[in-house]
């Protein structure tokens, strides 16, 4: 057996998206914007608004695995409504202990676990997105990721 002292076992990554990759999205749309690999799991989601939205009022963002209605990390979140630079965390389906409240589960073990890689979805379903002008958000994921260390 072969210890090994790792600073960490996952990756943490953030991606940018603004206003005009909305736009390019569009209304009901769905995009990858990451992967959760074999034998991985999410610890934590998040979203934080770096710009303002202008243009709309309807910016609704959901953020998990399930191609048809992908909430499973972040659901139904009012982007443009977001404080400027305030993170909104775990929202989504698998991410709460119960219906309503915000106690999250990655106190207890990590969410979405996989034996095979599994993308991740970014879906916007705002109605007026052709009409934004501005707005930038960042979106935050954990992911445990124990295989990408070889014994």
């Amino acid at each position: 057996m072969q210890v090994i002292n790792n600073e960490h076992v996952g990756t943490d990554w953030v991606t940018t998206v603004n206003y005009k990759d909305l736009i390019a999205i569009g209304t009901g749309g769905t995009k990858i914007i990451g992967t959760i690999p074999a034998g991985g799991g999410v610890e934590w989601a998040y979203v934080v608004k770096t710009i303002a939205a202008a243009g709309s009022t309807s910016v609704v963002l959901n953020v998990g695995t399930t191609l048809a209605d992908p909430d499973e990390f972040i659901d139904a979140l009012d982007a443009d409504g977001m404080t400027l630079n305030l993170p909104t965390f775990n929202t989504g389906d698998v991410m709460v202990q119960a219906a309503g409240t915000t106690t999250v589960l990655t106190g207890l073990q990590p969410a979405k676990l996989t034996a095979t890689a599994l993308p991740i979805y970014l879906k916007l379903t705002d109605a007026a997105v052709a009409s934004l002008t501005a707005g930038e958000w960042k979106i935050g994921i954990r992911i445990m990721d124990t295989l990408k260390f070889k014994s």
